[in-house]
């Protein structure tokens, strides 16, 4: 049937077909569509072309690539030649030049098991226990590589650094934390009210005091407090405290997802014979979880850039590695340079974090 025909047999009447708007614009009107975003956008622009030129000056034109420091120190412009020299030394730390394999190794395998995990095709074909398994296996590998075992000399953790314990930390934070936050958002919406006291005592407690008082705890009171003799490894208690802190805010974004729940969802379940434990698997945290991904995220991300504060407790991420580059007497005082590098690493994390964020709502949203 044509389109002459259909249109008659409605009467004559053809629905309207919405042309989209071009982009240039939908740009102009958000950008000088009325007068309020007409004075903010010649402001910005003013401020960009005051800020811009001696910013680009410094990072490009003006700025050192190669050379020793003494070429640095005549120029105006950056030095990046500190960079090139220094950047190893930034991403590993301490270790040796002939060993910083072993944290790339370590890195690697951080990432690609991290991007695995993050695969919605592997979810559905992958149970339980071989994630568990999985993880664990990479992890230990991580562990043997960072330690210098077993075929070098062993590296304790003190001089673990770079960019592999702000991975580390993060990682296995996140991991850590996820079931206990769930249990934590259950027991906050159970029923029996010494259960949900514990675990709203346990949430305020940790959302109300920063994450480097837990940090202090962990590693200055909590040796006082154990048996004469007996000691927890310092990065390893860090780890235990970012893992306590970061579940009581997790379990605080789980429980605001199953609060958007409906509750007729529960109810299906019910009437389908699922048991408690059962439904909460297969029907109601599924659609939680998917309902709080930006959030979850958000807070993988914050979580990332505060692994800096183990500087407090003596452990060296990339920051700290950063600055501690340009206290070289050959290189002393490119404190720009560092913190410049190790921004732009934070900013790369993040940035494919907040990406995959959008990309896996925009992938659930139709049915993934």
């Amino acid at each position: 049937m044509t389109d002459h025909a259909t249109d008659h047999r409605l009467g004559g009447l053809a629905p309207p077909r919405s042309t989209p708007e071009p982009r240039w614009r939908a740009l102009r009107d958000g950008l000088f569509g009325s007068k309020p975003n007409a004075v903010l956008t010649l402001l910005c622009l003013g401020l960009l072309a005051w800020a811009v030129p001696p910013l680009l000056r410094w990072t490009l034109l003006d700025a050192v690539w190669s050379g020793p420091a003494d070429r640095c120190a005549e120029a105006a412009g950056a030095c990046w030649a500190f960079v090139g020299e220094k950047l190893r030394y930034i991403l590993f730390g301490f270790y040796d030049v002939d060993r910083q394999w072993r944290p790339a190794a370590a890195l690697a395998i951080l990432a690609g098991m991290t991007v695995l995990s993050a695969l919605p095709a592997l979810w559905r074909r992958t149970t339980p226990l071989r994630w568990v398994a999985g993880w664990s296996a990479g992890l230990a590998v991580v562990v043997l590589l960072l330690t210098g075992g077993p075929d070098g000399p062993a590296v304790p953790t003190e001089r673990w650094s770079g960019l592999p314990v702000n991975l580390l930390l993060a990682t296995v934070g996140m991991i850590g934390a996820f079931p206990l936050a769930v249990l934590l958002a259950l027991a906050r919406r159970s029923p029996l009210g010494g259960v949900r006291l514990l675990a709203v005592t346990f949430i305020e407690v940790m959302r109300g005091v920063p994450l480097i008082a837990v940090l202090y705890v962990a590693t200055l009171l909590l040796p006082l407090m154990l048996p004469s003799g007996s000691a927890i490894d310092k990065l390893l208690r860090a780890q235990i405290a970012i893992i306590l802190f970061v579940s009581a805010y997790l379990a605080e974004i789980i429980r605001a997802g199953l609060q958007a729940i409906p509750p007729g969802q529960h109810e299906a379940a019910r009437a389908l014979g699922l048991g408690y434990w059962a439904a909460m698997r297969l029907v109601i945290l599924p659609q939680a979880l998917r309902t709080v991904i930006p959030a979850i995220v958000n807070l993988a991300v914050g979580l990332f850039q505060d692994t800096t504060l183990v500087i407090v407790i003596g452990l060296f991420d990339v920051l700290n590695t950063a600055r501690n580059a340009a206290k070289d007497p050959a290189w002393l005082g490119f404190y720009d340079e560092a913190f410049a590098l190790a921004a732009v690493i934070y900013l790369i994390f993040c940035v494919l974090a907040s990406r995959y964020s959008l990309w896996l709502e925009a992938r659930l949203r139709r049915g993934g």
